[in-house]
């Protein structure tokens, strides 16, 4: 999306939290490895920029990656996942 689609931009904004709160259930059970997978798929070396600015470009993984509500939602298993591996 071009940063001059305001109203694009503001519904992207709006729906990001809705899918995530969607989502909840799955993030408070599995969040971590699910969140760790995204994070691989979006900053993989042959993928696009999320923010452009060059171009004035920017991705809506850019407004999924910045949710605090997402990073909130997996907190509980990326601490297990700590733990557990602190205790190997």
């Amino acid at each position: 999306m071009r940063y001059e689609e305001r109203t694009k931009l503001t519904v992207v904004r709006a729906l990001v939290p809705v899918a995530i709160l969607i989502s909840s259930p799955v993030l408070l059970i599995a969040g971590a490895p699910i969140r760790r997978r995204y994070l691989r798929y979006v900053y993989r070396d042959e993928a696009p920029q999320i923010l452009d600015k060059k171009r004035g470009w920017v991705s809506v993984h850019y407004f999924v990656i910045t949710s605090r509500l997402l990073k909130w939602l997996c907190w509980p298993t990326e601490s297990l996942a700590r733990l557990a591996s602190r205790r190997r």
